[in-house]
């Protein structure tokens, strides 16, 4: 994978995540993620030991064994540098990205997390480090209880710069985005989103990333 902006064509970004995804569910909603559409997956599994990390990345690795579609973990670089092409996602408090950067190597997808306009104008400071990064949390969310919202004004923010720049990395909008207000984030000046719980805990998850995708392309 090239480091050179490689998910430009990305839009829908999925975060499996342990705190609403059971074990004995964990491989059939990854496999729901990928067959509704998701263009990213990242695996979180902030509060598991190790040793079960490292068992739920294997459990899903054969899925991704014929797609082109990332996949990244969350806040463990020791993990993703034990299996080939695996990328990382990282926030403000984790690792430097300049050094995770350099411990994954140029061809790894790699993260970052932001949540003000100084934190996403650092990111775009990293340049090539960056495959992408975040903005949020939009709305308030129960996956992120402790963060404030930044509101749909980052979102703004960025699309700004976004727009007077020639070159920029993909970003993307998370934290409280549902289908029922999924719009207000495309009219904001978004156009990729990170869900987690909306589609995690839907009745049927694929049809529920299909869903996103529709309304992403209409933009």
């Amino acid at each position: 994978m090239q480091r050179n902006h490689p998910l430009d064509s990305t839009r829908f970004y999925a975060i499996l995540d342990t705190a609403y995804v059971p074990q004995e569910r964990w491989v059939e909603s990854c496999r729901a993620l990928l067959q509704g559409g998701a263009d990213l997956v990242q695996l979180r599994a902030k509060s598991t030991a190790p040793a079960e990390r490292t068992a739920l990345l294997e459990a899903i690795l054969p899925l991704f064994a014929d797609r082109v579609t990332p996949l990244v973990i969350n806040d463990d670089i020791d993990l993703a540098l034990e299996y080939p092409g695996l990328g990382l996602h990282v926030g403000q408090e984790d690792l430097n990205p300049r050094e995770a950067r350099r411990r994954l190597g140029e061809d790894r997808v790699l993260g970052l997390s932001t949540h003000s306009p100084d934190q996403a104008r650092a990111a775009l400071e990293l340049g090539n480090n960056l495959s992408y990064f975040a903005v949020g949390p939009v709305f308030a969310t129960r996956t992120k209880p402790g963060y404030t919202p930044v509101g749909l004004d980052l979102v703004a923010t960025v699309a700004a710069w976004e727009r007077r720049s020639r070159s920029f990395p993909p970003w993307f909008c998370i934290g409280g985005i549902t289908r029922e207000n999924v719009h207000r984030v495309l009219e904001g000046g978004g156009r990729r989103v990170v869900v987690v719980s909306d589609v995690l805990c839907a009745p049927n998850i694929a049809e529920a990333v299909r869903a996103y995708q529709a309304a992403l392309a209409e933009v």
